[in-house]
């Protein structure tokens, strides 16, 4: 009797014969409600799906990059229109720079043109003054100016601009010291020793 029961066949059945009796007391004593369902509400915020989460620093980020992009945005319009402004300025002062050279040039050309007519005509009146006597000559230079005065007398042969002034110095101690003033002015001019090429070729 002893052998069977401590017989590990003996002790395994009484094992599973004590287990079952145990769960039946247990499940007969208690009492079973109604199963709720949980809402979908109920669940917490780590329990939603990957996709569906929102990190609010993230979302900072996003925002701020897409001021900078606007921002950026204003620039480049901003830039676009300060180009084609300075285009319309650049055409402009182009315009005006092709202006001023070619009125710089009409006036060149026109200074040149003056200069040959002046250079006729102090020819001319060379050649007059130098036909008349050296009285003649200084009264008719003494109701002309300094500046032309000058211009005659370098325009003229030496000795024909040297019997002018001393016949001017001879009319008096105004026109004397004219004559003074118009020899230094005209040394001044030509320089000593000098000798001009339109008086040589002045007849």
């Amino acid at each position: 009797m002893n052998r069977i029961i401590q017989s590990p066949l003996t002790v395994v059945v009484l094992s599973s014969v004590m287990f079952f009796l145990t769960m039946f007391v247990v499940l007969s004593s208690t009492s079973w409600g109604p199963i709720t369902p949980v809402k979908p509400e109920s669940l917490m915020a780590e329990d939603d799906p990957s996709w569906k989460f929102r990190n609010p620093e993230i979302d900072q980020w996003v925002a701020s990059i897409k001021e900078e992009r606007d921002a950026l945005a204003v620039r480049e319009q901003e830039l676009k229109e300060w180009e084609t402004r300075l285009q319309a300025e650049s055409q402009e002062i182009a315009g005006i720079t092709q202006a001023v050279s070619k009125a710089q040039s009409e006036y060149d050309q026109r200074v040149v043109l003056f200069r040959d007519q002046e250079k006729d005509n102090i020819k001319k009146q060379v050649k007059v003054v130098s036909g008349m006597s050296p009285d003649g000559a200084a009264t008719m230079l003494a109701q002309m100016s300094d500046v032309e005065v000058i211009k005659l007398l370098f325009a003229m042969k030496n000795d024909v601009a040297a019997a002018i002034l001393d016949a001017m110095s001879k009319s008096g101690f105004a026109q004397a010291k004219r004559a003074a003033l118009l020899a230094q002015r005209l040394k001044d001019v030509l320089p000593t020793n000098a000798t001009n090429t339109t008086t040589n070729a002045s007849p």
